[in-house]
């Protein structure tokens, strides 16, 4: 079957739209921006840090339930203390909670990654 030139082209125009229409579905979905954190706000999912929750430990020592609560708190699966001088890793993890104390051991930052 041979098909005609007026054929062949309403094919390319549909082909085309069926196409255009696939491509910008991806981009049609709007987001919303999140909500500002906030000192009272509630504990992020379990794994996700929430610095925010945690904040409640600056100027306090850290001692290891007072790191622990403040990791529960943030909803962190886990908590480092970075002590001054300390050698870090610098990859964002946002499954961890850190703590930078200073010379005395009293926490005076607080924050994921």
């Amino acid at each position: 079957m041979m098909k005609t030139p007026c054929t062949a082209a309403a094919s390319a125009l549909i082909v085309a739209s069926w196409t255009a229409c696939v491509l910008l579905t991806g981009c049609s979905h709007a987001q919303t921006p999140a909500a500002p954190a906030s000192a009272s706000a509630a504990p992020a999912p379990q794994g996700l840090c929430n610095a925010g929750p945690a904040q409640f430990v600056l100027g306090k020592s850290s001692t290891e339930s007072v790191v622990e609560s403040a990791r529960l708190r943030s909803g962190a699966h886990k908590a480092r203390i970075l002590r001054p001088g300390q050698r870090i890793t610098k990859e964002f993890d946002t499954q961890r909670l850190n703590l930078e104390v200073d010379d005395g051991g009293r926490i005076i930052a607080v924050d994921c990654g």
